[in-house]
């Protein structure tokens, strides 16, 4: 399998439960919920998508054939900014990542030292061996994906099937809502903060890379 990366690079994660943890962002390119394309958007499942995720000409993006090589790479990655000591940390992230990430690259991510999480819109099965799974649900998207680490929820959705009651019964450690980032930023934070106050089994969970300036 030839997997096709966007973008890789070294920060820290800015959401959820690992906010705050140095990790390796492993983008993959493509999505089953949106073509990426502006053009597209309106008529698109996830249409508040706010990453680019077309293509391989982002940082350390490209084609790679080989699970070896690319695990190579993410480690060429963590070793260029990190100081020994502390458990290497690999997102991925897309697009949708579980349309790329398979077993064997996962046990390559393994061999280098790296616990291995992804990020996903919870359509797809994931593969055996993931160390961290978090699942952001996109309203008019059938959910495959029902258990994990943590369920993100971006909030507020309009429709229905979007709604956080729909999943509190889900097989789940964590349930964050993250505030919609969308021109109503502000009220968005003060809507989810009053609902995680009201129905403490929700958490709130701020976009803390866009606050600090972080990739």
């Amino acid at each position: 399998m030839t997997y096709t990366v966007k973008e890789a690079f070294y920060t820290l994660q800015g959401e959820g439960a690992q906010t705050g943890r140095a990790a390796v962002f492993l983008r993959f390119a493509g999505c089953n919920l949106w073509s990426g394309l502006e053009r597209d958007r309106d008529e698109a499942v996830c249409r508040f998508c706010d990453t680019d995720f077309i293509g391989t000409d982002g940082e350390n993006g490209g084609k790679f054939r080989t699970p070896e090589t690319l695990a190579g790479l993410v480690a060429s990655i963590w070793c260029a900014n990190a100081e020994p000591g502390g458990k290497r940390y690999v997102v991925c992230t897309g697009g949708e990542p579980l349309l790329q990430l398979d077993p064997p690259l996962i046990g390559a991510l393994h061999e280098q030292g790296f616990e291995v999480a992804v990020e996903t819109n919870g359509t797809v099965e994931p593969p055996e061996g993931l160390d961290w799974i978090c699942v952001s649900p996109k309203a008019n998207a059938d959910l495959v994906l029902k258990r994990g680490n943590e369920l993100k929820l971006v909030y507020p959705q309009d429709e229905p099937e979007a709604q956080p009651e729909r999943f509190i019964q889900l097989d789940f450690q964590h349930f964050f809502l993250q505030p919609k980032d969308d021109p109503h930023a502000a009220r968005n934070v003060q809507a989810a903060a009053e609902y995680c106050l009201k129905y403490p089994q929700w958490r709130l969970s701020l976009q803390t890379h866009k606050l600090t300036g972080l990739p």
